[in-house]
């Protein structure tokens, strides 16, 4: 006959009566409360770690009207922005004495970029990752989207503290921590044309997305500061990957451009490609700038000037403005009436070899 074994959990009253004193003492040494004696405190963590115990954080949270856990939802965490803002996250609720559950929902694993204008796939993904936070009582949401839009995840029915992460929402209730992308794009441009190039080509993402929309805003308020004209013949967009970079650098490259920004580094390897495929060199013949300050375009050759995300910042912010709201140090009355908060976190230009000066 075989036997089946299953651990099982130690109680704080099974704690209590091994070091002989009540349950409320073991949890004041376990809440750090300076109620008893040295003696009686090492004795108690002593058999606390020997027995392995472990806090049932939803039966406190029963009993106290909170859990201290914050739920995580990430759109999907092989996203290349996505691991930095949840480790912000994660390490700005640890030191608040916070633990967090993440729900990755995978929605790019599953369907790439489809799922964008599919309600109903996107919610039978997430109403089950919101139900499971919910059955566990946490205190609080974070939302962690894979790329900058107007999302709506949260119902009116949702009765917890709620922050979106690097997107917007049209909710008040929810405030949002987002990229300066404007002031990106200008920065990245001002950069360009302080090193002497006035003839710029642009290789943006999709038209539509909200990323490529600031960016080029902020490109072109720093040329109209400049004194320099706005050519949209030199403007192209592409899919924010390597391959539509190489596509659409040919057309940039003929109209005589003498630099290119690329916003992001993966399409700026794509214009690498091409020009190395003409018998061209990037930040010799063509001066070459991305976005993203992704790990790859510290090794492209030569290294990649570009704008860093601020992506530890976010998660940060994101998790400081949640944990206020709980915590009854930001009145939810401050973000429920008039529009919703933007919190928008600015970019840091990284200059490294792709960018020449032009005499």
């Amino acid at each position: 006959m075989r036997r089946r074994y299953c651990l099982k959990m130690v109680t704080l009253k099974e704690i209590a009566r091994e070091c002989n004193v009540s349950a409320t003492t073991v949890s004041n040494i376990l809440n750090g409360k300076p109620k008893v004696s040295e003696e009686t405190r090492l004795k108690v963590l002593d058999v606390v770690k020997r027995r392995g115990y472990q806090p049932n954080y939803i039966a406190q949270g029963l009993r106290n009207q909170k859990t201290k856990m914050i739920g995580i939802i990430a759109e999907d965490i092989s996203q290349f922005s996505t691991p930095g803002m949840i480790e912000s996250i994660m390490s700005c609720c640890e030191e608040n004495g916070y633990r967090t559950i993440v729900q990755n929902l995978r929605l790019y694993a599953r369907w790439q970029e489809s799922w964008f204008n599919n309600e109903e796939a996107y919610r039978s993904v997430l109403e089950p990752a919101l139900q499971e936070l919910r059955s566990i009582k946490v205190d609080g949401l974070i939302y962690v989207a894979g790329h900058a839009r107007i999302i709506h995840p949260f119902k009116e029915e949702l009765r917890m503290a709620a922050v979106m992460a690097y997107a917007y929402t049209d909710s008040p209730r929810v405030p949002s921590v987002v990229i300066e992308d404007e002031k990106g794009g200008y920065d990245m441009v001002k950069y360009l044309l302080s090193m002497g190039h006035k003839q710029i080509g642009i290789i943006g993402g999709r038209p539509d997305n909200i990323h490529t929309k600031k960016r080029l805003l902020g490109a072109q308020k720093a040329l109209f500061e400049a004194g320099v004209p706005y050519n949209p013949d030199w403007v192209r967009y592409g899919a924010w990957n390597r391959e539509s970079g190489y596509e659409q650098a040919g057309a940039i490259v003929d109209a005589g451009v003498s630099a290119i920004f690329c916003m992001s580094d993966l399409m700026a390897g794509g214009v690498y490609d091409y020009l190395e495929e003409q018998g061209l060199k990037a930040g010799e013949d063509i001066s070459v700038a991305g976005f993203d300050n992704q790990d790859v375009a510290e090794y492209f050759r030569p290294a990649l000037t570009t704008m860093r995300l601020p992506l530890s910042e976010i998660g940060r912010k994101s998790a400081e403005m949640l944990l206020e709201c709980i915590d009854g140090e930001t009145e939810t009355e401050e973000v429920s009436e008039n529009r919703p908060v933007e919190i928008a976190i600015p970019c840091s230009l990284v200059v490294r070899s792709s960018v020449k000066k032009k005499l």
